[in-house]
């Protein structure tokens, strides 16, 4: 499994980059948004939609909300950012409380209006940092923050794991294997950093900060797609990307990074 793992990452990877790197904004905006909206169309199944009319529906629900953020001015952007960033607090009371916190959302209308608020801040984040002079350089650093803690957990959990995460959400994460996520995390942000050529202590210290509340919100967004999951009865979100399941369990930690990460950039952190 760990060898298609690897394979289906080594296959999305250039795609990924060449979209960062090369396309103008709006034909970044558009790939991440068909991602999103790819997301959107597993989380509908994973809310307990089963009927495609109404799958649908929320899809190009979804899709309606994106074009309607690109359009409205930037301190509107901040404002969805900041309730991305307010909602994510909730999901972390859901994931420390599971199961008895999650009781109450077993209707799929709650877990729709999560996905709205887990999909779009997302979707906002990554168009907002596409649009700042290091745009290059931030969104790099985002994925890579987020590869590295993934590749690191996955490893470092392996060869140490032994005390459980969240036993209840996700039995096979362990806090070793966060500690060699955020290790290895910490170890790209620091070239970043140099490459950068970030010169005072101040600087140094908010990207630390922001490298870090990041890589937790990343850990964040894996748990609380888990929950979901877990409470709907699906191992994987789809079957779209061999060894790793479906576009969800490959943007999750983006969704709740993503908004995070570009708040503290736009607000300065370094």
């Amino acid at each position: 499994m760990t060898w298609i793992r690897f394979l289906t990452a080594i296959v999305i990877a250039p795609p990924v980059l060449i979209a960062v790197f090369m396309l103008a904004p709006q034909f970044f905006a558009l790939m991440v948004g068909a991602v999103i909206l790819m997301g959107a169309w597993e989380w509908s199944r994973l809310a307990g939609i089963d009927s495609r009319r109404l799958r649908s529906i929320f899809v190009g629900g979804v899709a309606m909300a994106l074009w309607i953020v690109w359009l409205i001015p930037d301190p509107l952007k901040m404002a969805i950012l900041l309730l991305g960033v307010v909602w994510w607090g909730v999901a972390l009371g859901l994931v420390m409380g599971y199961p008895l916190s999650i009781e109450s959302w077993r209707g799929p209308w709650r877990k729709l209006i999560s996905g709205w608020l887990v999909l779009i801040p997302a979707w906002t984040g990554m168009v907002v940092l596409k649009t700042h002079e290091q745009a290059d350089w931030l969104l790099g650093l985002l994925l890579f923050l987020i590869w590295g803690t993934d590749v690191g957990a996955y490893f470092a959990g392996r060869k140490f794991g032994k005390t459980k995460l969240a036993p209840h959400v996700s039995p096979g994460k362990s806090w070793e294997g966060v500690w060699g996520g955020i290790a290895l995390g910490l170890v790209v942000a620091c070239v970043v950093g140099w490459s950068l050529g970030l010169g005072s202590t101040e600087a140094w210290m908010g990207l630390m900060v922001t490298c870090l509340v990041t890589m937790a919100a990343s850990v964040l967004g894996d748990l609380y797609e888990s929950v979901i999951k877990r409470q709907s009865g699906y191992k994987d979100s789809g079957n779209l990307l061999p060894g790793h399941g479906g576009i969800m369990d490959r943007i999750d930690s983006l969704t709740a990074a993503a908004p995070i990460f570009a708040l503290c950039v736009m607000a300065g952190a370094f």
